[in-house]
């Protein structure tokens, strides 16, 4: 762990949705290549997902369902954005989703101000995306929330600036969020590289030295588990 990982380490009481939800509302979620969650139910729509994912998470008495960082996932066929021929298929997920409502909040991680925004319209993408630039002493880093409603993105302007714990947006439904059950992809990056709105959520087995440095855990901030 470098300096920066403890840094994330030591930042406390870290919430990303809705504060009202304790860590007690936080149900772990297996969405990998190997989890059972749908092994009988053969869901084929975000409606689907939706359905099993609350009904999984109200059985484990939670609220919200989150996990996924470093998970290798199949929820990716389906789109070509992440199997592309030019390059290895894409299945391991880098950041942590929080399996909740559309229309929650989503909270500010740090101080810090708008790097960019864009809504990523593609069958799987993010849709409408936040990154927010922050710094701490000299260095700069970054966090993307994705997976939001198009009204988040309306009225924002580049520069703007958000405390740690203020709202800056809220989760949207399927129809444009890249068609999944709703829930907030939540990414630290260190370098955003030349990246505008879009960062990366998903890579290659090969591509996962480099991107797993890069984009350290969400958990370290988080500390649901």
């Amino acid at each position: 762990m470098d300096s920066f990982e403890k840094w994330l380490l030591e930042q406390k009481d870290t919430q990303v949705i809705d504060s009202h939800f304790s860590k007690s509302n936080y149900i772990p979620v297996d969405l990998s290549v190997n989890s059972k969650l749908f092994q009988f139910q053969n869901p084929k729509t975000a409606d689907d997902y939706e359905v099993i994912l609350k009904k999984y998470i109200a059985l484990k008495n939670g609220k919200v369902g989150f996990g996924g960082y470093l998970e290798k996932r199949n929820l990716y066929q389906r789109s070509s954005l992440f199997t592309k021929s030019s390059t290895k298929d894409r299945s391991i997920h880098l950041g942590i989703d929080l399996w909740i409502d559309a229309g929650t909040k989503v909270l500010a991680a740090f101080d810090g101000e708008i790097h960019s925004f864009q809504n990523n319209t593609a069958l799987g993408d993010y849709g409408p995306t936040i990154i927010l630039k922050h710094t701490l002493n000299s260095y700069h880093f970054y966090t993307l929330y994705g997976h939001l409603s198009l009204e988040s993105i309306e009225e924002l302007k580049m520069g703007q600036f958000f405390n740690k714990g203020e709202t800056i947006a809220t989760l949207g439904e399927a129809k444009v969020n890249g068609d999944y059950a709703p829930h907030l992809h939540f990414q630290i990056i260190r370098d955003i590289q030349d990246f505008y709105g879009d960062y990366p959520g998903v890579c290659s087995e090969e591509q996962l030295s480099f991107y797993q440095k890069n984009c350290p855990n969400p958990n370290l901030i988080l500390q649901l588990s």
